[in-house]
């Protein structure tokens, strides 16, 4: 089973999470914060992968902290649920429809961190979460879990649509790029023989 766990203690957040990559999408998250707490039960949900998060953070601040650094948690507890990558697909990109959003995500499994965030939202908050920290949290993901990772949202209206679509997108192409490949179950997806940078 390819599965980490990780604890992360600041002065700022206190971290606690669990993730198996070949789980079947089921998870209990409890960041403190609402709407945060909803878009990763959709990462997690259509990636199936499973994840337990449970996070104390300095809210009476606001929540930049608290999303960044499950972002960094998270994108460790991936990379190393990951191991030497054997076997995995690798590459994935998804166009993600949800109602009048469109959104693109790619994704390159490769050990070079790597974000593209072409996302644009006409709100400063969606309910009482700052708009701006989905790129927070996106960005620390990727550059813990050693992935190349564009999203881009091509068109729509609603901010929670946007910010929905951004994690369904991201969760779809996890869920594709970690699958196992049998005809190359053994290999390292890479002429160079290894996806560690």
């Amino acid at each position: 089973m390819r599965t980490a766990s990780i604890t992360r203690k600041t002065n700022e957040t206190d971290i606690s999470l669990s993730i198996n990559l070949d789980g079947t999408g089921s998870y209990s998250i409890d960041t403190g914060v609402g709407f945060l707490d909803h878009m990763i039960d959709q990462l997690s949900r259509h990636s199936l992968i499973d994840m337990e998060i449970k996070a104390k953070g300095d809210l009476h601040i606001d929540a930049h902290h608290t999303a960044e650094d499950i972002g960094i948690a998270l994108g460790q507890a991936f990379k190393q649920a990951l191991g030497d990558k054997k076997g995995i697909a690798r590459y994935a990109d998804v166009h993600l429809p949800m109602d009048e959003v469109m959104t693109r995500a790619a994704v390159d499994v490769s050990g070079r961190p790597f974000f593209v965030w072409d996302v644009t939202f006409t709100r400063d908050k969606v309910g009482d979460f700052d708009t701006e920290l989905f790129e927070e949290f996106f960005h620390a993901f990727a550059q813990n879990a050693g992935i190349t990772l564009h999203i881009a949202n091509l068109y729509g209206t609603n901010n929670h649509h946007i910010a929905e679509s951004c994690f369904k997108a991201v969760a779809r192409v996890l869920r594709m790029a970690v699958e196992v490949d049998p005809r190359q179950a053994d290999r390292v997806p890479s002429t160079k023989g290894t996806l560690n940078g």
